[in-house]
């Protein structure tokens, strides 16, 4: 497993247990990362993955250990208290707000995700929505949106709270290869603007043009966690993606 010094750590999960009711989803996971870092999440259906986003974002309190922010101990944080800090977090199923614009649904997440004062939300919202190609349609009503274009709006939502490390749920689901590829190009770009990110992912290849790690999950254990081509090649992680699971 890669590890690194947690002093040097922006994230930090040490034994995280989930339990919903009888049932473990995750089982003693820990992980750590830097703040330069891009890492990507792989595995099978029911592994844990999204769960782990939901506890390190604080939508799940774990039912065991700590989630450690920027050095602070912030397991008993909030999801929006956590954004404010800048943990930002997208969903797999984009819900923007409707009945309103796109342009307003940014500028809500630039006024109350990262609580910039009026004037200061509307330029943070406005470079969002050029980060993400998204200024030609700004005055367009959230829910008129076609798949690709809530995508974005998610992530351009996500992107105006002003993450130190932005957390991604198979933003790339759903879309054609094509699309994803012009979310990768976004992404790319916050990377060059030193944002960590953590990307769970079911299209492996255009997650390995951004994932500089790889970690991969099943029956809410880590099995794998490195170089993403080692990673993908370790027998357990196949084992994994056929149905055998771990042995």
């Amino acid at each position: 497993m890669v590890t690194h010094p947690q002093q040097q750590a922006v994230l930090v999960a040490a034994g995280i247990h989930k339990r919903f009711g009888a049932l473990v989803v995750l089982d003693a996971v820990d992980f750590a990362m830097a703040a330069d870092e891009a890492v990507g999440i792989v595995g099978p259906n029911g592994a844990g993955k999204t769960t782990l986003l939901s506890v390190l974002s604080g939508a799940f309190p774990p039912s065991a250990g700590t989630v450690r922010f920027k050095g602070d101990d912030v397991t008993s944080l909030p999801a929006t208290q956590r954004c404010r800090l800048g943990l930002v977090r997208t969903h797999q199923v984009p819900k923007p707000f409707s009945g309103m614009t796109t342009f307003e649904n940014v500028f809500v997440a630039a006024s109350h995700g990262a609580g910039l004062g009026r004037d200061e939300a509307y330029e943070e919202a406005l470079g969002s929505l050029k980060l993400c190609g998204m200024l030609d349609i700004a005055n367009r009503r959230a829910e008129t949106l076609g798949l690709l274009d809530r995508k974005r709006l998610e992530l351009a939502r996500a992107l105006a709270a002003r993450p130190t490390l932005l957390l991604l749920d198979e933003i790339g689901g759903g879309l054609t290869d094509g699309e994803a590829g012009e979310l990768v190009g976004t992404i790319k770009e916050l990377r060059r603007r030193k944002i960590g990110i953590v990307w769970i992912e079911h299209i492996v290849h255009i997650l390995l043009q951004v994932a500089e790690r790889l970690i991969c999950m099943d029956a809410g254990k880590i099995i794998a966690d490195g170089e993403p081509q080692a990673v993908m090649a370790d027998p357990e992680v196949v084992r994994a993606y056929l149905g055998g699971g771990p042995k």
